[in-house]
């Protein structure tokens, strides 16, 4: 009886963690839209204005959260930040937690990866 109460409880605090971790794709979508990240990424941020901007949507969100991490760090740690004028500012302002809204939002676009196997 007493396994059964433990277990019962520990697993609804599990429950309750990932629910106050829990991504808002919807979110993402006003914080995608308010940085207008359109401009460079393109239409449904799939069409980029430059082949130097990469396509984003449909990527995966623990690289999109990661990338966007790293160039808030930007040059201050050479093995994890990335160097980029334009995404550095544009991350600066934004919360661990807007990143992962972000990258939720970013990943529930349609896009047109092609996975080889």
């Amino acid at each position: 009886m007493k396994f059964a109460l433990i277990t019962a409880a520990l697993l609804s605090g599990i429950g309750l963690v990932n629910v106050a971790n829990a991504t808002s794709v919807d979110k993402g979508k006003a914080l995608v839209e308010k940085a207008n990240c359109a401009s460079c990424h393109g239409a449904g941020l799939n069409a980029p204005i430059l082949p130097a901007y990469p396509k984003l949507a449909g990527q995966y969100p623990d690289y999109i959260y990661y990338a966007l991490k790293a160039y808030k760090v930007g040059n201050g740690n050479a093995q994890y930040g990335r160097n980029n004028a334009v995404m550095g500012s544009q991350v600066q302002s934004l919360t661990d937690a807007d990143l992962h809204d972000i990258a939720a939002y970013i990943a529930s676009l349609p896009g047109n990866f092609v996975i080889k196997k």
